[in-house]
């Protein structure tokens, strides 16, 4: 079991209901009181995303990009019942290691919470984490999004954006998705998506998934202004920094098509559905890609945290807050 949280401290945008389930970090508090950034990580990626001993690598890895570009990281699960925002390191390679995580959506975590469960939080759950405790960014990998095959499978990380004003940072939506679809449902839910430093929307491991983004931002300032003019207009939907995959690990389209087409028909064979497609698809790429796509998806994770970091210094320096790094 992970260790219980104690000691830690509600953040100042939660509610007297949140004081009771969330436990933030008092790393993570501080810098919260003091206006210095912060960044969201989520932990489904460790509990379902990355086969072990890489979950915790890379874990660990997203924090220390965090730190690197001048904030403090917060990652965000759910331990022994418990909305935690920020973990120790021991408790991350506890969570890591925890033989029956639970996969923890938003619509899952009354269920969490009321068994004293231990889990990972998905994008759509992580985002309206972070934004209930006052944390303005959160990096991720690839969001969830429309599946494949005119099944009615959508994932809830599309809804759930449409209803938390914080800025995501991610490689687009994982490739074994219907992109365009998952772009119109972004659409529909006031989602506000922007190629960082490119014109087109990437697919996690492609760095051009074949469809145009709908805007583009140059760089951390930009993506900043863009999320500060969200919130001057009191707008309720997420800033999406759409970020391509680095150019040394990027693989190309139309193999990754070719493993994601046999990827999901294994799974169709083998009868997997609903929350369980995704995990076991991203396993069948690692095996039929060689290791090739777990290498993509270590190295956009990372870059994303330190992106994601650059962007959190940048709103709160536009915002006219200290950074505390000056």
């Amino acid at each position: 079991m992970v260790e219980p949280a104690q000691g830690y401290n509600c953040g100042m945008r939660a509610d007297r209901g949140l004081r009771e389930a969330f436990r933030i970090h008092p790393e993570v508090a501080a810098a919260l009181a003091d206006g210095r950034p912060v960044v969201a990580l989520e932990s489904a990626v460790v509990t379902h995303g990355l086969p072990r001993p890489l979950n915790l690598e890379v874990a660990l890895a997203m924090e220390a990009a965090v730190r690197s570009a001048g904030a403090v990281p917060a990652t965000v699960a759910v331990v022994d019942g418990v909305v935690r925002v920020g973990l120790t390191d021991e408790a991350l390679r506890r969570l890591a290691e925890a033989p029956a995580a639970r996969k923890c959506g938003r619509r899952d975590l009354p269920v969490a919470l009321a068994g004293g469960a231990t889990g990972g939080t998905t994008v759509g759950a992580t985002a309206w984490i972070a934004h209930a405790a006052g944390i303005a960014v959160f990096a991720t990998g690839g969001i969830g999004g429309v599946h494949r095959g005119g099944v009615f499978d959508v994932s809830a990380d599309l809804v759930d954006l449409g209803r938390a004003p914080i800025t995501v940072v991610c490689s687009g939506a994982k490739s074994l998705l219907d992109l365009a679809a998952t772009l119109e449902v972004l659409e529909t839910h006031g989602v506000t998506v922007v190629g960082y430093g490119t014109d087109r929307f990437p697919a996690f491991y492609v760095a051009d998934g074949g469809l145009a983004a709908p805007a583009r931002a140059d760089g951390p300032g930009d993506v900043a202004r863009v999320a500060l003019a969200r919130d001057g207009l009191g707008l309720p939907g997420a800033v999406l920094a759409a970020v391509p995959v680095p150019a040394a690990q990027a693989l190309a389209a139309g193999e990754v098509e070719a493993w994601v087409d046999a990827a999901t028909h294994e799974a169709a064979a083998a009868g997997v559905v609903g929350p369980a497609v995704t995990p076991y698809v991203l396993g069948r790429l690692a095996a039929l890609s060689g290791g090739r796509t777990l290498a993509a998806n270590r190295a956009l994770l990372v870059n994303n945290a330190a992106v994601a970091g650059e962007i959190a210094a940048a709103v709160a320096g536009l915002a006219g807050r200290s950074t505390g790094y000056d």
